[in-house]
């Protein structure tokens, strides 16, 4: 993702921590890196190796990235986070006349930009995003009078993108958007087109007599004749055991329910009545199957089976699920 964004022509990239960043640059990136997470647990010789720039969450942050910008003799370019409500990272907007002025005064530090982070943007009903916008509005006017002079503001991410363009500033930071998953509340009027798929293939097709039961804890039983076909994924690959009995896969263009026990590295499905269903025939999680109207699961789709958010289902993915790039 990180060479097609900068090939597209971003300008700055941003990672959750430190060691990703270390990770792109080795891997040949050159556009800019901002570090999110917080410093306080990560070793901070990479910020400095890498040229990564470092996002300031704390007070104890900031005298940590302090004391190591003076040990090597150098200034380095930070963002400060301010918490404007999510309560989450970042300094508190309202404290800032007492815990800004020593970062502004550092010798090692330069404040270079200034962000908050949305915590309801994808709700239109909540009060705290208009809340949270008015407070940034006043700790940029309240830095500037204590003597700050940042270049940039950044602030929204995918759904505030959508939402408010107030809230676009110097910088715009599409998380979930950039896989081609719209967030709420505006998932049915822009149309993109989801940057994964997820697929497997056959690798068993069995019988099962009624009354006879498949997977661990025989929690599914056939009522009647039943074909089923093993798929070589689970919980390991990051499917979740909730879609046992919820959740579809696609095979020759047809829906075919997931059933019995998601385990480690097995799964079964339900193919009776799919003809020709064989061994090798491929079996589709994420994307779209078939010929002329195309059957599609999505991410959010797979997210609704077991109650929970598209972000999370394309984080999960397992280390050991092959990646092909296109």
């Amino acid at each position: 993702m990180a060479r097609a964004l900068e090939e597209a022509g971003a300008r700055w990239l941003a990672v959750a921590d430190i060691e990703e960043g270390m990770e792109l640059r080795e891997a040949g990136v050159r556009a800019r890196i901002l570090v999110f997470g917080a410093l306080s647990v990560s070793a901070l010789d990479g910020v400095f190796t890498h040229d990564l720039t470092p996002t300031l969450s704390s007070p104890s942050a900031a005298r940590a990235l302090e004391t190591a910008a003076a040990a090597r003799g150098t200034r380095i370019r930070c963002h400060l986070k301010i918490d404007t409500g999510m309560h989450r990272l970042g300094f508190r907007h309202e404290n800032l006349p007492w815990t800004a002025p020593a970062l502004i005064a550092s010798p090692h530090l330069e404040i270079e930009a200034v962000s908050t982070h949305f915590g309801t943007a994808d709700d239109p009903e909540h009060p705290l995003f208009e809340s949270q916008r008015v407070a940034f509005e006043a700790a940029s006017v309240a830095l500037a009078g204590l003597g700050a002079a940042p270049r940039a503001r950044h602030a929204a991410n995918s759904a505030a993108l959508l939402r408010d363009s107030r809230t676009w500033y110097d910088f715009v930071r599409p998380g979930l958007l950039l896989y081609g998953v719209t967030p709420p509340p505006l998932h049915s009027t822009l149309a993109l087109r989801p940057v994964m798929t997820l697929t497997s293939r056959i690798v068993a097709v069995k019988g099962l007599r009624a009354g006879e039961t498949a997977g661990y804890g025989a929690r599914f039983e056939a009522s009647c004749a039943t074909t089923m076909a093993v798929v070589p994924a689970g919980y390991a690959d990051g499917l979740d055991r909730r879609l046992e009995g919820r959740g579809s896969v696609l095979v020759r263009g047809v829906r075919a329910p997931i059933v019995g026990a998601v385990s480690m590295d097995m799964l079964t499905i339900d193919v009776t009545g799919i003809d020709g269903v064989s061994p090798g025939d491929e079996v589709v999680f994420l994307g779209s199957q078939g010929e002329g109207a195309l059957q599609t699961i999505d991410a959010r789709e797979m997210a609704s089976w077991i109650g929970t958010i598209p972000y999370e289902i394309l984080c999960r993915l397992g280390a050991r699920v092959a990646r092909q790039y296109r």
